[in-house]
């Protein structure tokens, strides 16, 4: 999972906890809320009776009575107004029951204890519970609502700061690993970016990559020049050996020993010449764009094998469209798909099958399949084929082939795969890059 998407899952889970936890509280902070404000709007009743009654006496509500009781009509409200006697407490605020006329309701009631004309009153001022809760369930919505907007809001906001944020990271995983190809020639120009993360990331990537490029420029020059340098001195000893051969004096014992030097030397020149071709194809030495037809050049790799399917008896079939043309190096595509023809006539079975046919996708890609009825390649061996001197089973083969393959097609961004059942054979597929074709007959 990318960073990317870590990071909006994380940001949008948080705040869906933080809503979910506020949701699940809102009715206690309303109701909380509701009673604080109601108790203030008891206290701010209190001060008025009080403001009246110092400015117009204990007269304006007794009227010549020992008490006062007034309440709304639908009894929402009361205030009443009595002496206090000796069982007076302290001021409080608390919910109670009250009994107004034959109806027992329940009140918030502020109680305050007060002296006037020289006598202690309690004043009460009251209002019911259920009046204090009827605003809960809409302010509850409407909290909800706007909480929504500003989670939406917020989320909205975040995942713009991140793609923001992280757009240097992207550009370095796009123009430090996926958009350079090996062995990384190109430079690439440092990120724009104000993080100094981001910053020394970039700048320790590009070190790699100068490292890796420096150790792969040097293995190839060693292996163009160690090629290059041991060409000579082996034609020097096959030279030699086949001066030896043709002195009369020497016996047969000696001749037959000679004869196995000169396999080996012969061994040992097909081994510099591959790597001296790998070598040459790394080090850009090729042409890329010669025209050639594609059909043409692979029923000229069958000619050149065809002797090797008549010696072990091989059915051979093909089937391509004619009409495709490639833009490459034609001695490197025939040089290709003659290893992978080789190796389906070496590792197949006495009177098996090989066949060529083409794939067309909607897309326009397009791919030669070589298949093959021969001994098939080990599961855990496929992903090692390319590798060099790994041979894919038994027999006189270099372990070169493949590695030469493998060679060619990164060095034209031809893709291959491989698909194969041991004892029942292989299929390499070889798919071509659309800028190295001509053009493709439908």
């Amino acid at each position: 999972m990318k960073l990317r998407t870590k990071l909006t899952l994380y940001i949008t889970l948080s705040k869906l906890a933080i809503v979910t936890l506020f949701v699940l509280a809102l009715p206690f902070l309303v109701d909380r809320i509701a009673f604080q404000y109601n108790d203030y709007y008891l206290r701010e009743q209190k001060k008025k009776v009080l403001d009246v009654i110092e400015k117009n006496g204990l007269e304006y509500y007794l009227a010549g009575e020992r008490d006062y009781g007034s309440y709304t009509m639908l009894k929402e409200e009361y205030i009443s107004l009595e002496p206090a006697g000796l069982q007076a407490v302290k001021d409080t605020i608390a919910t109670v029951q009250r009994v107004v006329e034959s109806d027992t309701l329940t009140y918030r009631v502020l109680t305050h204890i007060f002296s006037g004309e020289g006598k202690p009153y309690i004043l009460e001022v009251g209002k019911t519970a259920a009046t204090i809760g009827q605003y809960n369930r809409p302010l509850q919505k409407m909290a909800i609502y706007v909480l929504a907007g500003l989670l939406f809001t917020t989320v909205l906001l975040d995942l713009i700061y991140t793609r923001i944020l992280l757009r240097p990271l992207g550009d370095i995983i796009r123009n430090q690993l996926l958009g350079r190809r090996f062995p990384f020639k190109d430079g690439t120009p440092a990120v724009k970016t104000t993080t100094a993360d981001f910053r020394y990331l970039d700048a320790s990537i590009s070190g790699l990559m100068e490292k890796v490029r420096e150790a792969f420029d040097k293995e190839r020059e060693f292996t163009a020049n160690a090629s290059h340098e041991l060409m000579t001195p082996i034609s020097i000893l096959q030279h030699k050996i086949e001066n030896l051969m043709m002195d009369e004096g020497i016996g047969d014992e000696t001749q037959m020993r000679l004869a196995a030097m000169i396999n080996t030397v012969h061994r040992l020149r097909k081994i510099v010449q591959s790597l001296l071709l790998i070598s040459r194809i790394e080090n850009d030495q090729f042409p890329r764009g010669e025209q050639f037809s594609l059909s043409d050049l692979l029923e000229e790799v069958m000619e050149e094998l065809g002797h090797r399917l008549e010696d072990k008896q091989l059915r051979f079939n093909m089937r391509i469209n004619g009409g495709v043309a490639m833009n490459m190096n034609r001695d490197l595509v025939f040089q290709l798909f003659h290893n992978l023809l080789n190796n389906a006539i070496r590792y197949n079975r006495p009177g098996g099958r090989i066949w060529i046919r083409d794939i067309t996708e909607d897309d326009g890609r397009y791919a030669i399949v070589v298949e093959d009825s021969g001994i098939g390649i080990p599961e855990e061996s496929i992903g090692a084929i390319f590798e060099r001197f790994r041979k894919i089973g038994t027999g006189e083969g270099l372990g070169l082939g493949l590695s030469i393959v493998s060679t060619i097609a990164k060095y034209h961004e031809i893709s291959l795969e491989v698909e194969s059942v041991e004892g029942k054979g292989t299929a390499f597929t070889v798919w071509f890059p659309r800028n190295g074709m001509k053009k493709a007959a439908g």
